[in-house]
């Protein structure tokens, strides 16, 4: 993005300091929405994915041997869009993978006599019922919300993502807002 000053800080490599200190920003920036997007997509171990997303963003962000260039254009923005990317083909991959695999035992909490306390955002997440209502969305309804609402993502990176053109993510994203709007008691809605 250019100003009439120059290139904005967050919109080259140079700005960041090279690829390490652009990898270091959008860890800081981006890491927690990466989680939380694995999370509500499902992934068994969020966390490890999430950091599986960014050793493969760090290695593409490394210029080749030779080249001039970095790995990655468009600094913090084409840096969010690269990490996403990746973590949308892991959750694919996950997903592909668990229903290649046995069913497993589901882990019994009353029962395990390890106790590790919650993080304030798993207890938002499990207490207010967002999962349940996006549960109960068609896949492509809660893939627009998840990477357009938790990624907070651009609707062109959404396309991308998505492999489907900007106006076909805003329909989607209308289909689903107006899905949700329909389970969602207006009680609730208008609460102080």
């Amino acid at each position: 993005m250019q100003t009439a000053e120059g290139p904005g800080p967050v919109d080259t490599v140079e700005g960041h300091g090279g690829p390490t200190a652009l990898f270091t920003a959008a860890y800081r920036a981006f890491s927690g929405p990466v989680r939380g997007y694995l999370h509500a997509r499902g992934v068994d171990d969020p966390d490890a994915v999430t950091h599986d997303v960014f050793l493969a963003l760090y290695t593409r962000m490394k210029p080749p041997k030779g080249a001039g260039s970095p790995g990655v254009s468009g600094g913090l923005d084409g840096a969010k869009a690269l990490a996403f990317t990746i973590a949308h083909g892991r959750a694919v991959d996950h997903h592909r993978r668990r229903a290649r695999t046995p069913h497993l035992v589901p882990h019994e909490a009353e029962t395990d006599p390890r106790r590790a306390p919650t993080t304030p955002e798993d207890s938002v997440v499990e207490t207010s019922g967002a999962l349940e209502l996006l549960d109960i969305l068609p896949d492509d309804y809660r893939e627009v919300l998840l990477l357009r609402v938790v990624a907070d993502l651009s609707i062109e990176q959404t396309a991308a993502i998505m492999d489907r053109t900007a106006g076909a993510v805003k329909q989607l994203q209308r289909r689903a807002l107006t899905a949700l709007r329909n389970h969602v008691p207006t009680t609730e809605l208008s609460r102080p």
